[in-house]
């Protein structure tokens, strides 16, 4: 058995080793980018842009770090496994280092944490696929209205996440102080926390609320009814990196293929679920196609968010986010020249327009 295993793991090696070493002319021709995101649906573009080879028609070897899938038979992304950890050895010896260009999460938790965080470095935010409050709010069984959660625990992902944000807009709209009339948990925002008692309820992402459903837990508020601005999903890159023309020109290239993921998941739907299923393990339809129907909400022209931004930078406010003004987040310039030269609209030229 030891044997067997050691051999594998040469043959693995060697093979890792061919391939570092005979990349194609094709591979040498795309310009490499290091992309991490998570996984929610407003980041199924860049995973429909990735599976269908998007990026590489415009110009780049893209290469991608996700946190593991939600469900079995997912698609693993290229950095797990065998191979790959194989495949960083090597790069490291050769001096390759994963530091990913163009991360994409909520702008909302980065904006914190670059003003609180002494250790956290300057981003610009060039572009948003989700800029409006949509969470649910979802309780356990035994809780039918809204108002019951005063005196409760209501469960969130992170202090500084989109949920907490959500759960901060709730408490001010019902008018309870955060602190004293309601409990705000982290790492508790999950079907399992509820489940479990260790919550009352929970703020759902798309994911959470279709298996609530799937569990007949009670739906006790929609929150897409505030519409209330959000600094969402966004993609972000260093103003250091970006000032760079060459860097520039990957990131446009970026936005070109992103886009195009849009327009994918927006007129196909059956590409859509298929990528939930792939890349998610989401094998019930029924399920996937609530998830696919919460994201029609994406624009199709991702500009940053604006007035999220601008939202955040209030609610946050504090003695270093004074000395800094919503246009120090962003740099909008990328999607408004896309938009300009009317390469976003050329995607939907044979549809009828969105009501």
């Amino acid at each position: 058995m030891f044997l067997r295993q050691q051999n594998m793991f040469v043959r693995s090696f060697l093979l890792a080793v061919l391939i570092l070493s005979n990349v194609s002319c094709s591979d040498r021709d795309l310009t490499p980018v290091q992309l991490e995101l998570s996984r929610s649906v407003s980041k199924l573009p860049f995973l429909i842009a990735y599976d269908q080879g998007f990026f590489e028609e415009h110009g780049l070897d893209v290469e991608i770090r996700l946190e593991p899938p939600e469900f079995e038979h997912a698609v693993k992304a290229p950095s797990d496994g065998i191979f790959a950890r194989i495949w960083q050895k090597l790069r490291a010896l050769r001096g390759f280092t994963w530091k990913p260009d163009i991360r994409i999460s909520g702008a909302n938790g980065r904006i914190f944490d670059m003003t609180t965080s002494a250790a956290e470095p300057r981003r610009l935010f060039i572009a948003a696929t989700d800029c409006v409050v949509s969470e649910y709010i979802i309780g356990r069984k035994g809780i039918e209205r809204i108002d019951e959660l005063k005196g409760k625990r209501l469960g969130v992902s992170s202090t500084r996440g989109n949920s907490a944000y959500v759960a901060l807009l709730l408490a001010e709209r019902m008018q309870w102080d955060p602190v004293h009339d309601i409990s705000i948990m982290q790492r508790g925002n999950n079907i399992q926390a509820l489940t479990d008692g260790r919550v009352d309820a929970i703020v759902a992402s798309d994911r959470e609320y279709s298996m609530a459903l799937q569990k007949g837990l009670p739906v006790l508020l929609e929150t897409s009814a505030w519409e209330e601005p959000l600094a969402g999903n966004s993609v972000y890159v260093s103003p250091e990196w970006l000032q760079d023309s060459t860097n520039r020109e990957t990131a446009r290239r970026f936005l070109k293929a992103s886009v195009a993921g849009i327009a994918a998941y927006k007129q196909d739907r059956e590409l859509a679920l298929e990528i939930l299923r792939k890349w998610h393990g989401i094998s019930d339809r029924t399920y996937a196609e609530r998830i696919y129907e919460h994201g029609k909400s994406m624009p199709r022209k991702p500009y940053p968010c604006y007035e999220g931004i601008r939202k955040t930078m209030q609610r946050y406010d504090s003695n270093e986010m004074r000395k800094f003004v919503p246009e120090d987040f962003y740099d909008d310039s990328l999607i408004r020249e896309l938009d300009e030269s009317g390469f976003i609209d050329s995607l939907y030229r044979n549809i009828e327009s969105e009501s």
